[in-house]
């Protein structure tokens, strides 16, 4: 029973092709008919009269072979190739004369629509419970619509009743509205004005401060009424010109009040102060002097601003290392302030200034300059 019977004599045609299509399926499992049936748990006798055509297989048999066939190989059969052995399994069924096979066959198509039948009862089980859960919530929603609707003519009605007994409420809003854009407006000019006051304030220390060394250098310079001045004493013999100078400082503001009180802060300084009221004299001055050890430059002039003023500086290979320090009113702002560095500046510093802040600088650039120029 391990080996193929041959084709029966006298089959049928349609009988005849349906056992080749399935032999050459079989062919391909490469395996005996007695173990393929004790593998699929059927009789090998049964299985080999499927095979030599004298009996009619179930559609499932043949199934099972597909998929035997597509396991081993390692392919899935195409539809055409099963469309095409269920087209020769439909003519030999269709030709069998053998009652047991039809009886077969019947029952399997029994069992089928069985199984179809039990599926289709659970589906519409499921199916029907989902439709009654849904119409449920839509007798639901219809509820709680209707009483929204309720809800929103009652509110309609005293809105209506409202506007009929407040007509002047829109000029209320818009009187309200009005109120509201004056505090805004109020709020921000109120944020603008304590703004101001806190720079007016700092503005006013500093400026104190300038004018507390402006007293402090005349003081120094000049001896208090009732008192007798000091003889001076013998003049000392003059220095010899040379490095051991004190270096000057250039000072270029087209303000005569700031030149002035610049003059004055730094006044009590050693440093000879040159200054200046435009960038073409600070220029001319840096032409007539090599030993200055720091510029103190306003940046809003006329004609040629600081910045520009700077720019020729650095571009001389005499002045170019010369350090500049910026003086303006404009602030500190980010865009100026490197507008400020990239001419050259080492310092920026916002009006009004602080006259410690300046001197302090001032010396600090004056003795690099002598460790320079010993």
């Amino acid at each position: 029973m391990g080996e193929l019977r041959p084709l029966g004599d006298a089959l049928p045609q349609e009988a005849r092709a349906l056992a080749q299509a399935l032999r050459e399926l079989f062919d391909g499992l490469d395996v005996s008919v007695r173990r393929y049936a004790a593998r699929r748990t059927r009789d090998p006798g049964t299985f080999s009269r499927y095979l030599s055509g004298t009996r009619v297989p179930p559609w499932e048999v043949v199934m099972d072979l597909f998929t035997d066939l597509a396991e081993h190989r390692g392919l899935t059969a195409t539809p055409e190739a099963i469309e095409l052995v269920r087209g020769l399994h439909r003519a030999a069924v269709a030709t069998s004369a053998s009652p047991k096979h039809a009886m077969e066959v019947l029952e399997q198509q029994l069992a089928d629509a069985d199984r179809v039948s039990r599926r289709s009862t659970v589906r519409g089980d499921v199916l029907g419970d989902a439709l009654l859960d849904r119409q449920h919530r839509i007798a639901d929603l219809e509820v709680r619509l209707n009483h929204l609707e309720a809800e929103w003519s009652s509110e309609r009605e005293r809105a209506d009743r409202l506007a009929a007994a407040h007509p002047d409420v829109s000029e209320l809003l818009r009187e309200r509205d009005i109120l509201q854009g004056e505090v805004a407006r109020l709020c921000t000019e109120l944020l603008a004005a304590q703004k101001q006051r806190s720079e007016a304030e700092e503005r006013c220390e500093l400026l104190e401060r300038q004018l507390e060394a402006v007293e402090q250098a005349r003081r120094t310079a000049v001896p208090l009424p009732g008192t007798t001045p000091t003889p001076a004493p013998a003049p000392a013999p003059a220095p010899a010109p040379g490095p051991q100078g004190m270096p000057k400082v250039l000072v270029v503001d087209d303000q005569p009040n700031n030149l002035l009180a610049m003059t004055a802060v730094l006044s009590n300084l050693d440093q000879e102060l040159v200054a200046v009221s435009s960038g073409r004299e600070a220029l001319k001055a840096l032409l007539d002097h090599d030993d200055f050890a720091v510029i103190i430059m306003d940046v809003q002039m006329p004609g040629m601003d600081g910045y520009e003023t700077a720019a020729h500086i650095k571009r001389r290979p005499r002045t170019r290392d010369v350090p500049i320090i910026f003086l303006t009113a404009m602030g500190t702002d980010p865009e100026h302030s490197a507008r400020g560095y990239a001419a050259g500046a080492v310092d920026y510093i916002a009006k009004p200034f602080d006259p410690w802040v300046l001197r302090a600088k001032v010396a600090v650039f004056t003795s690099i300059y002598l460790e320079r120029h010993p």
